[in-house]
């Protein structure tokens, strides 16, 4: 893992992303923006992450685009106008039907998929791990359900060399 510093972005960040975001994911002769477009590249190297079995795999995009598409599209804005102090969020009951029906299957499941952790966890649980979305109501499948994927030791690991990652780069500014 490298990071690019966000000064002088144009030139050394927008010709890889051409949004400006993160993450971007180089792999031998392969480059790809996007988080889900990258988790979904390192799943299928990884039968860890992703079932080789037609449906688990089909099944796996699935919740994977899901957590972006059905769930972050929805609380990511709701999230912002919460933090900036909106007077009306309109986005309040839309993300909490949409968080509702997770709720629901987070209930049946300790996995989305496979019965074991996947790929689709790992993004799902990251999405859900926003501190104001988790104390927007009571979801207790989902708060469950985040605490499993946190809880786990790659996840801590990843984390903790993340965070020592940014800190190294914010000391070398």
């Amino acid at each position: 893992m490298r990071t690019v510093p966000f000064d002088g972005r144009e030139t050394n960040h927008l010709a890889q992303q051409p949004f400006g975001q993160i993450p971007f994911l180089s792999d031998g002769d392969l480059e790809m923006f996007e988080s889900g477009a990258g988790l979904l590249h390192l799943a299928r190297k990884a039968e860890s992450l992703m079932p080789r079995d037609p449906a688990g795999e089909v099944q796996t995009v699935q919740w994977t685009i899901a957590a972006l598409n059905s769930i972050e599209m929805v609380t990511v804005p709701w999230w912002f106008l919460e933090v900036t102090g909106a007077e009306n969020n309109g986005l309040s009951d839309w993300a909490k039907n949409r968080l509702g029906q997770l709720e629901k299957v987070l209930r049946e499941r300790e996995w989305l998929v496979a019965d074991r952790f996947t790929v689709a966890d790992l993004l799902m649980a990251d999405v859900l791990r926003v501190a104001k979305l988790r104390s927007y109501g009571d979801r207790p499948a989902s708060e469950a359900y985040v605490t499993r994927v946190t809880d786990r030791p790659a996840f801590k690991k990843a984390h903790a060399d993340q965070l020592a990652h940014f800190a190294a780069a914010d000391r070398s500014r």
